[in-house]
């Protein structure tokens, strides 16, 4: 098997390996075996000499002949020295991530170098890491084992419901949340699908996408921006959609820190928009996408989907104060969830591009934590949590999805390095990355930048008077309480429209702080140095 080449800074040197190193091989009873031929077919490059065998359900695997049997993760520091094994080839199936969690740790206890080869199933079955990582030899990432997450289910039945035979509109159709609920919209059949993007770029490719991949499904792709009221209103009209999913937002935090007004115009007005033109056309259904970034907002991208947030349950409720007997004005709901991972411009291609360059890799902060999930299950749950808003209460549904435990953003550094065969080192503030690396493996450094205008160290998902139940759904729950919206939300976005369009960048920050005051004091749009 060729070796993966990282390319290092000049500051960096490596090692020369020994031709061949003795190594222990860690698997299953079906994975194992496929090792030890691939091995074969590298000669001089590893020398299998002892095995460890693991099972799914902790049952006693069978004994792998020609193999010193190493009796348990315990026993790797004794299989060390009795074998002279330097390094451990592991192969194991993702559903082991828990397991494999472990043999990582029990590993660098014993002082053993991993080398990771994933199964040839899932090679051939599991989708290609983003393009866009910028490493020829990137392998493929198990993005769910890198967060420590075991997905949740979908519903398949209740979704069907909501989407089979209906008209679809998703706005922000070619971004990362976008894309993936058109992919998960598509595969329902609903009746038309309509992909609303101001990209010309990304338009095509989802639309062509899906094209090859779904080419039943009729579809529409609609170049255009919500935030133009009027001729949204008049599209929503035409196109008559049964059901709305509002993706299109601006979501990166120190850059919305620097323009406000863009912020005001894409999250709020852009929301209103759509919104308002979904309730004339009669939509049946109006799901907005929000973040954990709207609770207790200190960032410009937070407040402004709290106000996209208090507008849509705003609307909600004013169209059922004005309904009369036998109508069924539109049911608006909103779901929240943290970070995603392999969106563009995500964490994880910012640092496939450092690591590309040869490291070190940023993080703001080493006490960072934040929520993660994978781009398919989010998407999955947004439409799961669609199809279980209720049409006849007077709120709007919020829903939050469970996004498990956060998770520190160091720690997912060092994941993301040894999946890429490199140890992680970190790097102290002002201190240059010239240590050497160590005999086993290639390191990379981790160096920390400070927190950027507008981030928290740690993120919410609800309000602490707010109560979260749990649905029928293990990873949805539901928002039962807190305060009504208290402002009056059709003052407040007039007021924010029109001081959008100030050149003041520090008005328009005094002006969105009148509305959520949690936002925290506006920084220089300078950036420091790095």
């Amino acid at each position: 098997m060729p070796r993966a080449t990282i390319p290092a800074r000049a500051a960096v040197e490596v090692t020369p390996r020994p031709a061949t190193d003795r190594a222990i091989l860690i698997g299953t009873p079906e994975t194992i075996p496929a090792l030890r031929r691939q091995l074969e077919a590298a000669p001089g490059m590893v020398l299998p000499v002892g095995c460890l065998v693991l099972t799914e359900d902790g049952s006693v695997p069978d004994r792998a002949p020609g193999l010193a049997p190493v009796e348990g993760l315990d026993s790797l520091a004794r299989a060390r020295d009795g074998l002279g094994a330097r390094i451990a080839v592991v192969c194991l199936p993702s559903s082991m991530w828990s397991q494999a969690r472990r043999v990582r740790a029990e590993l660098a206890r014993a002082g053993i170098a991993e080398r990771v080869v994933p199964p040839l199933a899932e090679l051939l079955t599991r989708a290609p890491s983003p393009p866009h990582t910028g490493l020829a030899t990137a392998p493929v990432l198990d993005f769910a084992a890198l967060i420590g997450r075991e997905p949740h289910a979908i519903d398949h039945e209740r979704v069907g419901s909501l989407i089979q035979g209906r008209r679809v509109l998703i706005t922000g159709a070619g971004g990362s949340i976008g894309s993936e609920l058109a992919r998960v919209v598509a595969s329902y059949s609903p009746s038309l699908l309509v992909l609303m993007e101001r990209s010309e770029n990304a338009l095509f490719e989802i639309d062509r996408r899906l094209g090859e991949r779904f080419p039943g499904v009729p579809r529409r792709a609609v170049l255009h921006d919500v935030v133009e009221a009027e001729s949204t209103r008049r599209l929503v009209a035409d196109l008559a959609p049964d059901v709305v999913f509002h993706a299109a937002a601006h979501k990166h935090v120190p850059l919305m820190e620097d323009h406000p007004a863009h912020a005001i115009t894409n999250n709020l007005l852009g929301t209103r928009a759509i919104a308002d033109a979904a309730a004339a056309a009669g939509t049946q259904r109006f799901v907005m996408v929000s973040t954990d970034k709207a609770v207790n907002p200190t960032s410009v991208m937070g407040a402004t989907k709290r106000l996209a947030e208090l507008y849509v349950a705003d609307l909600h409720a004013r169209l059922r104060r004005g309904t009369r007997a036998g109508e069924t004005p539109t049911c608006f709901s909103m779901v929240r969830f943290g970070n995603v991972l392999g969106s563009a411009c995500s964490v994880l291609t910012i640092w496939a591009a450092q690591l590309a360059e040869g490291g070190p890799l940023t993080v703001t902060d080493p006490r960072m934590t934040r929520y993660f999930m994978t781009i398919p299950e989010a998407a999955a749950l947004v439409a799961q949590a669609a199809a279980m808003s209720d049409p006849a209460s007077d709120r709007a549904g919020v829903f939050v999805l469970d996004m498990g435990q956060p998770v520190r953003i160091l720690d997912l550094a060092e994941r993301f390095l040894r999946a890429h065969g490199v140890e992680p080192r970190l790097i102290p503030a002002g201190a240059p990355d010239t240590q050497p690396v160590s005999d086993a493996l290639p390191t990379v450094g981790i160096h920390c930048t400070g927190i950027r205008p507008g981030e928290k160290l740690h993120e919410e998902l609800a309000y602490s008077n707010e109560d979260l139940s749990p649905t029928d759904h293990p990873g949805i729950r539901a928002w039962r309480g807190g305060p009504d919206v208290a402002t009056d939300m059709a003052d407040a976005v007039d007021r924010l429209a029109r001081v959008r369009s100030s050149t003041d960048r520090l008005a328009v920050l005094d002006a969105l702080r009148r509305y959520t005051p949690t936002l925290s004091e506006p920084s220089s749009p300078l950036r420091k140095a790095v």
